[in-house]
Formats: C-alpha cells, structure tokens, sequence
C-alpha cells in the first residue's frame, strides 16, 4: 500500500472546495445535508484507518493479546515507517475517541440542563420562561413521549415586534421539523473525529441556520422581516446561547444571513444546478472529488484490513 495508506487521514482537505461552494450555491437544505453526509463518510474512513493502525502498532508491543502473525514482518511491511506510525496511531486514536466522549456528554448535559429548566412547566409547543435575558432555542424531544418544544424567553419576546416574533417560531420550528440538531451533532462528532474536517462542520451549522431561515421567509412571508428579526435578536443576545442548540441569533455568522436574505434573491427550489452552467460543472467536479477521496480512503482500511486477516491463523 506505501504511503496511500495515511490518505485517509488527509483526503478530508479535499472536501473544502465542496463546503464553500455549497455554502454559496446549493439551496440550504441541500447543502446541509450533503456537508453532513460526506462529513460523516471521511470521519468514518479516516476512524477506520487509525483503528487499523493501531491495531498494527499494538501487535507490536510485547505482552498484547493479539495474535503473534500480526506483528510478522510481512504485515509491517503493508504500512510505511510502522514502528513510529503504528506506534503513534494509539495515542491519536485515543484522544479521538475521548475528544467525541467529550462532545457527545456535553451534548447530553447541555440537553439535560435545558429540559431541567423546563421541569414542572405545561408541556406546551412553546414555552416562554419568566427570563429577562434575551434568548430562544428549539429543545427537541428527549423521548418518543415527549414532545418537540420552542424555549424563548420573555426577554426576547420584548424586543421583538408581533411580526418579528412570528418569524422567530418559525424558524426554530423549521429547526425542529428539518432535525437539525441531529445534522449538528453528526458534523460536531466528524470535526472531533478528524479536525480536518472543521470547516465542514462550520458550513453546516451556517447552511442549518440558513435553512431554517428560508423557511421562516416562506411561512411569514417576508425575507425582511425575517432579516430584522435576526439583527435584533442577535443585537439584544450579544451572541450568547445555550451550546449545541439551535438558536435563533447565534449560531452561523449573523451578518453573512442577514445580508442573505436581504440582498440575495431566495434560493432556487431546485436541488442542484444544471451540469451545463459554470457552478454546475464545479459543484460536480468539487463532489466527484470529494466521493474519489471517500472511496480511496475505504480502499486503504479496507486493504488493510484484508493484509491483517490473511496473516490471521486460522
């Protein structure tokens, strides 16, 4: 294999072209999507190899229980410069796998802390909490039981006018029907896993919150309200909000939306542009990049893989 078998590990480079140009050109759910689903693919890929790594520089070290072919001269021979590779292969991947523990417990405690706070309330689709700090953010249902809830506070209502407010439901309600605290998590989880893969995870939170924001356009009727909305609640937050939630005004470059949904006529409804245009042909060339690094990436775990189970004994 040589040295392709560290590709895995760097292809995810190649996914920045994709991330920018979806930003700019795809509508936002499509782009949301697409940055979350080919962020988890190179985060699984570049996961796959490290393990596999590891597996071939703990073959080496004496007292181990894996089986004594693996560290044969003809498995080494599979992985370039194995004694300092395999051998710091354990570390990183331990650091990755405590870095995601890391992320998905706050994860967790920022959603327990949140449904606390709501303990004793009516379980009601919106709840407005007696906070004079100015914030709003869509808590999803802990259970199957529960119910999907919009959390504002009565701070934020305050600075929002009747037609500014109805376009704050409708975006966090957006934000609840499109799961996008799924798509989060999935994007925070592949930048943890490989933090080559940051700027993808920036583009989706920037695309979810675009997302959600032309859907409140769409049901209020009008992309400047929605803008003002924005700037004023971002203006009366100052850009605090609960961590690994959907806000309203703090998540994803408010200025960069607001000029989105002022300047930029709204998205195409189509999917993806026509392969004869010049944004078409770039988007597809940035994609079949992005997929040749994905499959190339398979094929190194995958092949070794195959070298450690042929020196498996049967």
């Amino acid at each position: 294999m040589g040295v392709f078998v560290f590709l895995p590990l760097v292809l995810p480079l190649t996914a920045w072209p994709v991330a920018r140009l979806a930003e700019h050109h795809l509508h936002p759910r499509t782009a949301t999507r697409l940055l979350t689903a080919v962020a988890a693919v190179l985060a699984v890929c570049s996961t796959l190899c490290l393990a596999l790594l590891m597996v071939v520089g703990t073959a080496q070290l004496p007292g181990n229980p894996l089986p004594d072919a693996w560290s044969d001269p003809e498995v080494r021979a599979a992985l370039p410069y194995d004694e300092i590779a395999g051998r710091a292969a354990i570390p990183a991947l331990l650091a990755l796998l405590a870095v995601c523990a890391r992320a998905l417990l706050r994860h967790r405690s920022v959603r327990r802390r949140a449904a606390r706070a709501l303990a004793g309330l009516p379980d009601t689709p919106v709840t407005v909490l007696p906070d004079p700090a100015p914030y709003a953010y869509a808590l999803p249902a802990a259970t199957r039981r529960a119910r999907d809830r919009i959390v504002v506070s009565r701070g934020m209502l305050a600075r929002l006018g009747p037609a500014e407010r109805r376009a704050l439901f409708a975006h966090e309600r957006a934000h609840l029907t499109g799961r996008h605290d799924r798509l989060l998590l999935v994007a925070r989880l592949a930048a943890a896993a490989n933090p080559f893969l940051r700027p993808l995870r920036t583009a989706v939170t920037y695309s979810a919150e675009r997302w959600a924001d032309e859907e409140a356009a769409v049901r209020v009727g009008s992309r400047r309200v929605v803008a003002r909305a924005i700037g004023r609640a971002a203006l009366a937050s100052g850009g605090t909000g609960p961590a690994t939630l959907a806000a309203f005004a703090v998540a994803g470059p408010v200025p960069r939306r607001v000029a989105a949904l002022l300047a930029a006529p709204p998205p195409a409804p189509r999917a993806w542009p026509p392969l004869c245009t010049a944004v078409g042909l770039a988007l597809w060339g940035a994609v079949v990049g992005v997929a040749v690094s994905a499959l190339s990436s398979a094929n190194s775990a995958v092949t070794l893989y195959a070298v450690l189970k042929a020196a498996t004994p049967l």
